[in-house]
């Protein structure tokens, strides 16, 4: 196991820079998980870790040693790549044997550590199979078994489940959180999808256009976003967010109504009224929160809870009810926020007015 750090990471493209001095520490043994939109820099901080891309600038360590002049084999860590990366002529035993190529290890010895890894991922009934014969899932954890045999001081994934179905993606993130929980082995995992980020990391990074965001645990992410983006990013639905004007304790709506604002947020004449679905649900104000009435326009019915999407004035929002509670299309329908579940972030600048 190792610890990672990044100080001042740069990486460009000719006259273009992609990454912007960017600062990170990943603890020894943790799971971390790089997210953001295509483009964020994620993947490409990622292959800098790996030693697959130059550093233009900035440092890299990996357990307090500096690599950025080692090439990838002399770091220590093992990539699992989105596209599996595994040999489809070679059988699973030997493609997972494959990861000890350059291990000075006898062929018993390389054997048993086959077969370790293959009773650890479960797949010792295939190890005579080719990679045609198994499903995308089964291929997944060959391309894992290949970088375990290794015993790396890190685990590096890059978007691993992008390619699987919705299925197989929810069953590979819990056996590769299972496996992490096993193996203590700190991991670096990229992905654009926030329900991967929430449900596996120990602290989330949010990448946009070359720069983190912000680094917190996924609930910190979740009820603490520092701007907008962040707060739309973290959560499915997305926020909704009401553009108001702050008139001394009390946020204006542009669509009617007010909210009464908390002391702690700072003072600025444009601000947004955030408030998460779940949390907008059918019912009348009871504590001055955030009241939202409009026409019901969508109903997306998923057993645990229905999403009622309204309009109201050109503007959507979207809220929740219970699963049994099914709305009819064109009715006029109200949701309420309590006031202890809103967020206020500053029109112009996009960032948090006050800490929840």
């Amino acid at each position: 196991m190792a610890t990672i750090d990044i100080d001042r990471l740069v990486k460009a493209y000719g006259r273009t820079q992609v990454v912007h001095g960017i600062d990170l520490s990943i603890r020894d043994g943790e799971f971390v998980v790089l997210v953001g939109p295509s483009g964020c820099g994620k993947s490409t901080t990622l292959r800098m870790i790996a030693g697959l891309e130059e550093i233009t600038g900035g440092q890299i360590r990996i357990d307090g040693r500096v690599v950025n002049e080692l090439q990838p084999k002399d770091r220590n860590i093992a990539m699992v790549f989105q596209n599996y990366a595994i040999y489809p002529h070679m059988s699973v035993a030997d493609n997972i044997a494959f990861g000890l190529y350059r291990a000075k290890l006898s062929k018993a010895e390389k054997r048993a550590r086959v077969e370790q890894v293959a009773q650890t991922l479960g797949l010792t009934h295939l190890l005579d199979r080719r990679p045609s014969a198994l499903s995308g899932g089964q291929r997944q954890r060959v391309a894992i078994g290949r970088a375990m045999v290794r015993d790396p001081a890190a685990f590096l994934f890059d978007e691993p489940l992008s390619n699987l179905d919705a299925q197989l993606r929810t069953q590979m993130r819990i056996e590769i959180k299972r496996l992490h929980h096993k193996l203590g082995t700190t991991s670096v995992f990229v992905t654009h999808d926030q329900v991967e980020a929430m449900t596996m990391a120990d602290r989330i990074v949010v990448m946009r256009d070359g720069h983190i965001l912000q680094v917190g645990t996924p609930l910190e992410l979740y009820e603490k976003p520092v701007d907008v983006f962040t707060a739309r990013f973290i959560g499915s639905p997305t926020m909704n967010l009401l553009p108001a004007n702050l008139r001394e304790d009390k946020a204006v709506l542009a669509g009617g109504g007010s909210v009464a604002v908390p002391r702690t947020v700072a003072p600025s004449s444009d601000i947004l009224v955030g408030a998460r679905p779940q949390d907008l649900v059918p019912g009348p104000a009871t504590d001055g929160g955030l009241t939202v009435s409009g026409t019901v326009a969508v109903v997306e019915t998923l057993g645990s809870e229905t999403l009622v999407h309204l309009e109201e004035g050109g503007q959507t929002v979207i809220g929740s009810a219970p699963g049994r509670q099914i709305p009819a299309i064109g009715e006029h329908l109200t949701l309420h926020a309590p006031a202890d579940r809103l967020y206020y972030f500053d029109k112009a600048s996009e960032k948090a007015l006050a800490a929840r």
